[in-house]
């Protein structure tokens, strides 16, 4: 425990996060956060300045993605905290650990009346895990510690604290740091472990399923040694790709819709599904039924019950022990039947090659997909916006290593595909990264554009353009409503990206696509590279009845 004497509180509060390993802070300061700039001006802690707040939370949540610690991003009170909201649902929702800090005026008192003041703690409660105004000095040091160790904490998500103006400014006559220890996961029952191995081998048609809860490191050889020895084939939620690699000879595809996909054929001929860190936030991979397939969920956290998801055994404690531990029990069962799962596994994947060289122009999602797909090496970082493409991506995009496809199936917000490839750029400057948007969700938070270049970063900004909001769209004609209301006009992107000081590029035919995207990374810097796409192929695959056709394998 460290002792600090006759320090400023601001001084205080970025102690507390030097000590708990913080390296970056995203934002935009107010007068309310002078006293804590000055304190960052002589700190550790890099500053980084964004254009919005919202783009400040987006980067802040995708550094706890990535890292598991706690990302930091700041505001100043009123109008800079209502920008956090959305990226502290982004987090919350998305289970990624992110402190909010934002300014008040001062609470002893003020002689500006109500101006610009809303309560932002209660605003923030519940999006949060935890939200808190500072009002002593004193209390800095444990506020910091436990707002991280709750960001952190499984389920992980968004803490905020607020620092009111003359708090910042007042000193503590003596104050402490606490350490920051590591704490151990408790284990699930043992009596839970023997059913669910009875279960597994009572099973004849079972599948594992892979969550965006088990996309931990640790997680990762603990579920591979499962599938090794167990034979039993998986699939992932959109969240969960990559955990085990997508090229792997058990792994059946992933669940990009909640029904009706090819790959729910093999879903409805389970019998068990062994579910690994998926929760009911994510979009349902596949609904629940009365007397239908029985579930296992295996997560840190218990199951929320819900309409379409009431598991009938629950392993609560750490996935990765809970996993061992059965990998220790079981080896391959003979009555399991797979034969029916593999056949459905090549049908997919001769599918998913279909239209990989599609030479029409606009570009089909899935040429698109595919050449993306042989430009980025297998620890390239695509992150992706919310759009009708995610979808093509979350099918179409094999994915070898975990945590190199960043695409949000939870909160689902437009605008976090920039910033979020912005954060990886930061992490990763030797990787390749590409932020994939579509011209709606760019727009939202295009102004970061600046930001990149600033920063000087290294990559390649894909904007895929329709000229609509194309996946409201895509549901508008699926409903059989009109096409009405969802076209817009959008800016000059080459000349736009250069006015950023980045460079622009624009695709004239399916052929210059490869050869511009590795240009582009070749060269480094900042690029931005408009693709006309035509979204025509989304009825026929993912609504037209095709599906049907193949359960009858």
């Amino acid at each position: 425990m460290k002792h600090l004497k006759d320090i400023k509180a601001s001084d205080l509060f970025v102690k507390a996060l030097e000590n708990e390993g913080v390296k970056y802070i995203f934002g935009v300061p107010g007068e309310e956060n002078l006293d804590l700039i000055e304190s960052l001006r002589t700190s550790t802690i890099k500053l980084v300045l964004t254009r919005h707040e919202q783009a400040a939370g987006f980067m802040a949540a995708t550094y706890g993605r990535l890292t598991g610690r706690a990302g930091v991003c700041l505001a100043t009170l009123g109008p800079g905290a209502t920008n956090l909201v959305t990226a502290a649902a982004y987090a919350q929702l998305g289970a990624m650990p992110m402190l909010m800090i934002t300014g008040q005026k001062p609470i002893k008192q003020s002689k500006q009346g109500r101006f610009q003041i809303i309560d932002v703690v209660q605003m923030m409660r519940p999006i949060t895990k935890f939200a808190k105004q500072i009002v002593n000095v004193g209390t800095i040091p444990s506020l910091v510690r436990e707002a991280f160790r709750l960001a952190e904490e499984e389920r992980p998500g968004a803490v905020h604290l607020e620092l009111p103006e003359d708090i910042a400014a007042e000193h503590a006559v003596t104050s402490h740091l606490f350490a920051v220890n590591n704490y151990c996961r408790p284990d699930a029952d043992e009596g839970a472990i023997h059913q669910a191995e009875k279960m597994i081998r009572d099973a004849k048609h079972p599948l594992l399923l892979i969550g965006a809860g088990a996309n931990r490191k640790h997680i990762v050889e603990a579920l591979k040694g499962f599938v090794e020895k167990s034979g039993i084939p998986f699939f992932n939620t959109q969240m969960g790709k990559g955990v085990i690699g997508g090229y792997h000879p058990l792994y059946l595809g992933t669940a990009a819709l909640s029904t009706g996909d090819y790959l729910h054929c093999a879903i409805d001929q389970a019998d068990l599904v062994i579910n690994a860190g998926h929760d009911v936030v994510e979009k349902p991979p596949f609904f629940m039924e009365h007397g239908g397939k029985k579930v296992i969920h295996i997560n840190f956290n218990s199951a929320e019950v819900d309409e379409v998801y009431f598991p009938q055994l629950e392993l609560v404690g750490d996935i990765a022990t809970s996993f061992n531990r059965l990998t220790d029990r079981l080896e391959a069962v003979p009555t399991h039947d797979l034969s029916y799962f593999m056949r459905i596994r090549e049908h997919v994947q001769k599918h998913m090659q279909e239209g990989n060289e599609d030479p029409r122009f606009p570009m089909t999602p899935q040429r698109l997909v595919a050449d993306v797909r042989k430009v980025m090496p297998d620890d390239g970082v695509i992150a992706l916006d919310n759009g009708v493409y995610k979808i093509w991506f979350a099918r179409n995009y094999p994915t070898p290593e975990p945590n190199t496809v960043l695409l949000d199936n939870a909160l689902a917000t437009m605008g976090a595909g920039l910033p979020s490839a912005m954060m990886a750029a930061i992490l990763y400057p030797q990787r390749r990264v590409m932020a994939i948007c579509g011209d709606g969700g760019f727009m939202m938070n295009s102004q970061e554009m600046e930001t990149a270049v600033r920063l000087k970063l290294n990559l390649v900004v894909l904007v895929l353009r329709d000229n609509s909001y194309g996946m409201i769209r895509w549901k508008q004609a699926g409903n059989g409503f009109p096409d009405w209301g969802l076209e817009f006009g959008n800016p000059d992107f080459v000349m736009y990206a250069q006015s950023y000081g980045a460079h622009g590029h624009r695709v004239e035919t399916a052929a210059d696509f490869i050869p511009l995207l590795e240009q582009c990374f070749t060269e480094g810097g900042v690029h931005l590279v408009e693709a006309a796409v035509d979204y025509s192929e989304n009825k026929r695959v993912l609504i037209d009845e095709l599906a049907d056709k193949i359960c009858l394998i």
